[in-house]
């Protein structure tokens, strides 16, 4: 039932929520000068609870109490960061103004053209936001510096529209990012303690891995032996640290192919044995990475390293296209780490099988690359684990909770061999 049909306005709610706040902190005001005494806990250990309950219901979702976002610039990062901010499952802003620099994009109803960058002031005078996200345009001039210093020096919060587009999706707006904000923004190498430290914490777990899944290990590969012919492991060719080729290991989940197949994982489904489907559902089959963890060739956690063949292609893709606009921009970077057994593009999307969705993949691999961390691996390792218990991946609310929805669903056997 809502507000209209109820009868009840939302600012009369809002009174008697407060009423409600103030007569219950009197009553326990009062209990606790008694000693407990004027009322009992039992009945009102319930009851007590809920107008805190629904005052705190009323603050994040009634109108008054949101947060108001000015947008200045018309980019399609424009676009993008309202749909995130008004799909956000607890929504807590709400899009008052979009200041139209000329550059095409359109919000309807809460457009505000900006004549002269002196209109900005008027602009903010109006629409009195709480925070001001400066997205940047290609050709959009000068910013309005005056304006904005004035703004901060009001109280308003003025932010990058790039930082808030990573901080709300976990990942980052790569077309939207310049050479400039790359060469200073993304913080490699990282220093040798934390690189030592992420080395160190991944070859003992390798180590304790290889001994402790031993039996396991034995078991698949007996199923595998039984279940179809041919060779136990898969090998491949793949790139790791600063583009070193290594021989990446795998149990083989897939009938051998008679000639060579293709590299996107979509189109070799027909081949995935009996066995095959189960250790890709609970992703045994990379279990034997462990021993390219403890040679060096990979850590615990990174992007996922590509095959030789895709990244020649990838890359190819990305030279031969305007820099302005190219399908794959700053795709070698994910080269910058070491690549990894899970990683933050794995437990957020799942797996590419063209390359569009390999440009999606590459958005999480870089904020991976831009944040590393040991507490950022942690938390990788984490949902991982929880994605081989329950054999699928969990919600993307539940691995990043600012996040408004998830990508896409991504099959568990679309993947290579």
């Amino acid at each position: 039932m809502t507000f209209a049909s109820s009868g009840v306005s939302p600012g009369s709610s809002l009174h008697l929520g407060l009423i409600l706040l103030a007569g219950f902190s009197l009553l326990l005001l009062a209990n606790r000068i008694a000693g407990g005494r004027f009322i009992r806990r039992g009945p009102l250990s319930v009851g007590r609870a809920l107008p805190f309950r629904a005052v705190s219901h009323l603050l994040n979702y009634r109108g008054p109490f949101l947060e108001r976002v000015l947008i200045l610039g018309t980019s399609p990062l424009a676009g993008k960061l309202i749909e995130e901010i008004e799909a956000q499952p607890r929504r807590r802003s709400t899009i008052v103004g979009v200041v139209d620099d000329g550059m095409g994009f359109r919000q309807p109803p809460f457009l505000y053209f900006l004549e002269g960058r002196e209109q900005l002031g008027k602009i903010v005078d109006l629409v009195r936001p709480h925070r001001i996200i400066v997205v940047p345009t290609e050709g959009q001039g000068r910013l309005p510096v005056a304006q904005l210093l004035e703004a901060r020096t009001r109280g308003i919060v003025v932010e990058d529209g790039v930082e808030v587009y990573e901080r709300l999706t976990g990942k980052l707006a790569i077309e939207s990012l310049t050479s400039k904000n790359v060469i200073f923004s993304l913080d490699c190498p990282k220093s040798w303690i934390s690189l030592a430290l992420a080395r160190a914490v991944s070859f003992l777990a390798a180590l304790i891995g290889l001994l402790g899944l031993a039996p396991l290990f034995s078991l698949i590969a007996l199923a595998i032996k039984l279940d179809s012919r041919g060779p136990l492991f898969f090998v491949q060719e793949r790139l790791g640290l600063r583009g070193e080729r290594f021989k990446l290991i795998k149990f083989r989940t897939m009938h051998p192919a008679g000639c060579r197949t293709s590299e996107w994982v979509q189109d070799n489904g027909h081949r995935i044995t009996r066995v095959g489907k189960w250790l890709r559902k609970f992703h045994l089959d990379e279990l034997p990475q462990f021993v390219n963890i403890a040679r060096g060739d990979m850590n615990l956690v990174g992007p996922r390293p590509h095959p030789v063949s895709n990244y020649e292609l990838l890359a190819l893709v990305a030279r031969n296209t305007p820099e302005s606009g190219e399908d794959i921009p700053y795709y070698s970077l994910r080269l910058m780490v070491r690549p990894g057994l899970t990683g933050w593009a794995q437990i957020r999307y799942g797996y590419a099988n063209n390359v569009d969705e390999e440009t999606e993949k590459l958005r999480y691999d870089l904020y991976y690359v831009k944040h590393m961390s040991l507490w950022f691996d942690l938390r990788i390792l984490f949902n991982t684990v929880k994605i081989v218990v329950l054999g699928r991946r969990p919600t993307t609310a539940a691995i990043w909770p600012g996040a408004a929805r998830a990508e896409r669903p991504s099959p568990n056997l679309n993947r290579a061999a």
